[in-house]
């Protein structure tokens, strides 16, 4: 009898071995995809990203009367990695004179893809709230 329970635990590991192998295999194919997703680019200091910067409320400029210090983010940098097929195009349109280029933007700029509403109490002590004012995210437009 001891032999018997023996087999059977020992088919069943066999069994448990076969279904992680199974598991295993059947994610495989996405495991290149998800690793390249998972790894960080190098980003320099150039490329467009998100800063802070506290502000009196006031020197914003938006006609609101208080002096109180507000976190403002703001969007800087670059997007030359980000250019596409269009972008490239246009600019050699531009450069030999086949496209005016008054009002026209060759390439993507560094834009808030995302606002943060912020709140504040003026002079009167009256709560303000201005929303889309400050930058929650910043990317690559256009």
């Amino acid at each position: 009898m001891h032999t018997s329970m023996d087999q059977e635990f020992s088919l069943l590991k066999e069994e448990e071995i076969h279904q992680d192998r199974w598991r295993r295999s059947s994610r495989e194919p996405h495991l290149p995809r998800t690793s390249r997703r998972n790894r960080k680019k190098t980003k320099s200091s150039r490329d467009c990203h998100l800063e802070r910067k506290e502000m009196r409320v006031r020197d914003l400029g938006l006609g609101y009367d208080s002096d109180e210090i507000i976190l403002f983010k703001y969007c800087v940098g670059t997007c030359h990695s980000s250019r596409r097929n269009y972008d490239l195009a246009l600019k050699t349109l531009m450069d030999n004179g086949s496209i005016s280029g008054k009002k026209v933007s060759g390439h993507p700029c560094c834009r808030p893809t995302r606002y943060e509403t912020v709140s504040f109490m003026d002079t009167q002590t009256t709560w303000q709230t201005i929303k889309w004012l400050s930058a929650a995210n910043c990317s690559c437009v256009g």
